[in-house]
């Protein structure tokens, strides 16, 4: 008797425990494996959207600046137009706390408030940097203004290629923070210095976090690190799962169990069915219709057991990918309100493009907005390769600024021409449209900064694609006579070996 019931508990452990525990144990691995890489993933995701986020912000904020101290080059010597423009910029944009323009010592000339009037930037870091690089310097880490948080941005302004003064503007960083938490609320992001220290901080880490928790992604624009802090959050929804899918395993092998044992008896009737007596067949027929009655029930159970958490756990699956959807949605929205501005010329390696391949790249979009505003698009190109060395992006950038510009002058339809003419050394682009023209007046002024005849215009467009153009050697004119239209001529030096650089 006991030796019987030694062995069944030895089938018992064999049949329903061990498999219970190694399909437990499995399937626990694959779950925690696969939020494993989903929780990678998502933090890989939301450091490529704050990476994007902070290098766009970054390089609006270089390109803002480099173009108001081109535009203030040839003001300073009128204090109080200086700080006009300096607290009209302020005020239009929320992202700067305070401007000011220091001289070559360090001192502030005039600003857009008296807080750093008797304040000397001398031993400054960035504003040793400008001076020496003559670039656009973020310092890295933040200051303490007047109970405000700031990171220091510095411009060069320049006359002749040489700094004449500096143009600093504070950039808040409760600003950058709103931004951020707007995306990710509850996940905690900081970022470093080249030298690892923390600048600033978005949310609060959990407690007792160590650098194993800590996820380091460089930057573009600027030398620091997105640093996102994880936590283990998952394996309570794993733990969780896998108590749940336990019963699955556990009911499954005790009916294999029921199975097993119930073959075993049956061989052992079969074994004894020689031995045993009529009425001992008519009590194992009763057991088997018992057991067979056993095991449809609880199979009727299991199946409906089953479905619900199966369904039970797609559910979960389903609002996590839902969730990630809804996020990738805000994000989107977030970067086409702040798509690379037509206006924001990026940091970019030059290389040498074919200009009829960026033409034919942006056609699509042209002939789009053409047929919004009823107008015809043309566009003639050469049947040789006009290779420029430019940045593809900020050649997209300005055609597609100046196109813009003539669909817009043309409110009641016209024709819009697009032409590029090769010449032995150089490459002819022309915009013509048939709009409205612009008057002789501001034709002069077309090129001012902040000089701008639309409503909602802000005047730096056409200020920008002038840069770019001259930043690629090139020259940009601009014809107009009102009622007749408006021809747009770029010139922009060629490649001398056209076919060697196609090979390259």
């Amino acid at each position: 008797m006991r030796k019987n019931k030694k062995k069944q508990k030895w089938i018992y452990f064999c049949v329903v425990v061990v498999p219970s525990i190694l399909t437990i144990m499995l399937f626990y691995r694959i779950l925690l494996d696969n939020e494993r890489d989903n929780y990678r993933q998502h933090i890989e995701w939301i450091s490529s959207i704050h990476q994007n986020q902070i290098d766009q912000f970054i390089g609006e904020t270089i390109t803002g600046l480099n173009i108001l101290a081109y535009s203030l080059d040839p003001m300073l010597n009128d204090l109080d137009s200086v700080k006009m423009i300096l607290k009209k910029t302020q005020n239009q944009d929320p992202r700067y706390g305070g401007m000011y323009i220091l001289d070559l010592k360090g001192n502030v000339v005039t600003g857009t408030n008296d807080l750093l009037k008797h304040y000397n930037f001398r031993y400054m870091d960035y504003f040793r940097e400008v001076l020496l690089t003559k670039h656009t310097v973020v310092s890295d880490h933040q200051e303490k203004i007047d109970n405000q948080h700031v990171i220091a941005a510095a411009s060069p302004i320049l006359s002749n290629n040489k700094v004449i003064a500096v143009l600093v503007a504070h950039i808040q960083v409760d600003y950058i923070r709103n931004i951020m938490k707007q995306l990710t609320p509850d996940q905690a992001i900081s970022f470093e210095n080249s030298k690892g220290k923390t600048i600033f901080t978005v949310n609060k880490p959990p407690k007792n976090n160590d650098t194993e928790n800590k996820i380091r992604y460089p930057l573009e624009q600027l030398p620091w690190n997105i640093v996102l802090t994880t936590d283990n959050r998952y394996y309570r929804d794993v733990i969780r799962s896998t108590i749940l899918f336990a019963i699955i395993p556990f009911i499954f092998f005790h009916i294999l169990f029921l199975v097993f044992k119930y073959f075993m008896l049956k061989r052992q009737t079969k074994l004894e069915r020689v031995q045993i007596e009529a009425q001992k067949l008519e009590l194992i027929g009763t057991l088997a219709a018992g057991i067979a009655h056993e095991i449809r029930n609880p199979l009727t159970g299991i199946k409906g057991l089953v479905q619900l958490l199966s369904e039970k756990y797609q559910d979960q699956t389903d609002r996590f990918y839902f969730s990630v959807i809804n996020k990738e949605i805000a994000r989107i929205n977030q970067i086409v309100s702040e798509f690379l501005i037509l206006g924001k010329p990026t940091v970019q390696k030059m290389s040498y493009t074919d200009i009829r391949d960026i033409i034919v790249d942006l056609n699509p979009l042209i002939y789009s907005e053409a047929n919004l505003y009823n107008v015809q698009y043309e566009y003639s190109l050469p049947d040789e390769p006009a290779i420029l060395y430019c940045t593809v992006d900020q050649m997209k950038q300005v055609l597609l600024n100046l196109t813009k510009n003539a669909l817009e002058a043309m409110k009641d339809g016209g024709i819009l021409q697009l032409t590029v003419t090769k010449a032995s050394r150089s490459c002819l682009i022309t915009i013509a449209d048939n709009g409205e023209g612009i008057s002789q007046e501001n034709l002069e002024k077309i090129f001012t900064p902040f000089f701008t005849s639309k409503e909602n215009g802000t005047g730096l467009g056409l200020v920008v694609c002038k840069r770019i153009i001259e930043s690629f050697g090139g020259e940009i004119a601009i014809e107009s006579k009102l009622k007749i239209g408006t021809q747009v001529r770029i010139t922009l030096p060629l490649k001398e070996d056209t076919r060697d650089d196609i090979t390259k």
